[in-house]
């Protein structure tokens, strides 16, 4: 992990952070010298996960991410803890149905929309409002996670790709109408090795990467460095921009 990314001291919040994809974010923020406060909807692993960072650089507020009270906490949390805000990850995600769009809850539907795309830009809305964040004023950077779902369509996760796709979309708008203080960016990997891809790749993982030229699937430190990146001074003139991390899978023809 690099350590000279320009983020000595800047100030993160990561969602769903608790393991997998969030957690190797919040560690090689850590890593690059940030200062992290870490959500997830469960507290004991929550703090599991944060008490495995160096003494004073996370701390964790627990709660759903589509809870305005939960939002609120954090925010408030992060502007007593640290003083201000430089970076928001928007990383909580949900994907409790599986199946064809035909046969599809519509219940469950909404709230892959509250969590996915109203959650994410909820997050922005309440970084932005929040007077001790100062996050315009600090040049704020949002990275979202969205995925290749939302790319091309993706047998049994169609909903899921829908929703991602919303994600992407809403980057691009927000990084029009939050320039040039605010620069958004997006990730959108393929499959990642974490509990929440199981099912796409368990028990046939040799199988599934076949249709990467890149021969593997994605790890949750893959996602990590870009979104470092993204988050870094580094990216200083990169804004709206949805960035791939699939081992070449789309370029192929494949599908998630």
């Amino acid at each position: 992990m690099s350590t000279d990314r320009g983020l000595q001291d800047k100030v993160a919040i990561v969602t769903g952070a608790s393991r997998g994809i969030g957690l190797a974010i919040a560690q090689d923020l850590v890593a690059n010298g940030a200062k992290v406060c870490l959500t997830a909807r469960r507290p004991e692993p929550l703090e599991e996960a944060a008490a495995g960072f160096p003494e004073g650089s996370a701390i964790a507020v627990a709660g759903k991410s589509d809870d305005p009270d939960h939002r609120q906490e954090v925010l408030d949390t992060v502007a007593e803890r640290f003083g201000g805000l430089d970076i928001l990850v928007n990383n909580a995600g949900i994907n409790p149905v599986y199946g064809p769009l035909e046969e599809l809850d519509l219940d469950a539907a909404r709230k892959v929309f509250e969590v996915n795309v109203l959650g994410t830009l909820a997050w922005v809305q309440g970084v932005l409002a929040h007077g001790g964040l100062d996050f315009r004023a600090r040049g704020g950077s949002v990275v979202n996670l969205s995925s290749v779902s939302g790319e091309t369509p993706s047998p049994g996760i169609g909903l899921y790709g829908i929703s991602k796709s919303a994600v992407s979309h809403l980057t691009r708008t927000l990084a029009v109408e939050l320039g040039p203080q605010v620069r958004v960016n997006a990730v959108a990997p393929a499959v990642v090795k974490t509990q929440f891809a199981l099912a796409l790749y368990e028990g046939k993982e040799e199988e599934v990467a076949q249709g990467y030229p890149l021969q593997r699937l994605g790890t949750p430190q893959d996602v990590a460095g870009a979104v470092t990146y993204l988050a870094s001074p580094d990216a200083s003139w990169v804004t709206g921009q949805v960035l791939t991390l699939d081992g070449g899978l789309l370029v192929a023809g494949g599908t998630a």
